[in-house]
C-alpha cells in the first residue's frame, strides 16, 4: 500500500476503506439459497418418491438412499462388484431391469427428477 499512497496520497486510503466496508456489510446468503445443481431438492416421480419416502429429494440424497438399500439387502453381485442385482423395490425405479451396473445408477435415476425450466 505504500507505493500507492505516494501516487494517490491520502485519497487512496479513504477509497480503500470505503470499498472494504461496503463489501462486508452485505448479509450472507442462506444455506437454502446456496444449494444448486445436484444438491438442490426438487420434486421426484411417484415411483422414486415411494422408494425414498418423500416427494422431494436432491440427486445426491437419492443416490445415497439407493446405495444404503443395496448394502442393507446385500444386492451387490459377489463375483462382479460392479453389478447390482435388483429386488422388487429397485426394479420399480430402474425400469424393471434385473441387473444394473453401478455406474448406471445416477443415469437411471435422472429420469425421475423434474427438469429445470
Amino acid at each position: 500500500m505504500a507505493p500507492s499512497t505516494r501516487i494517490f496520497g491520502e485519497a487512496c486510503r479513504v477509497l480503500m476503506a470505503a470499498a472494504k466496508s461496503s463489501t462486508s456489510s452485505t448479509p450472507p446468503a442462506t444455506a437454502a439459497a446456496q444449494k444448486k445443481g445436484i444438491l438442490k431438492s426438487v420434486p421426484v416421480s411417484p415411483a422414486l418418491g415411494k422408494f425414498l419416502g418423500a416427494s422431494e429429494a436432491s440427486r445426491t440424497d437419492a443416490v445415497k438412499k439407493v446405495w444404503e438399500h443395496i448394502k442393507a439387502h446385500n444386492l451387490q453381485n459377489p463375483t462382479n462388484k460392479k453389478e447390482i442385482n435388483c429386488d422388487e423395490k429397485l426394479k420399480a425405479i430402474f425400469n424393471g431391469r434385473d441387473k444394473v451396473g453401478f455406474l448406471e445408477i445416477a443415469k437411471l435415476l435422472s429420469q425421475h427428477f423434474q427438469k429445470a425450466a
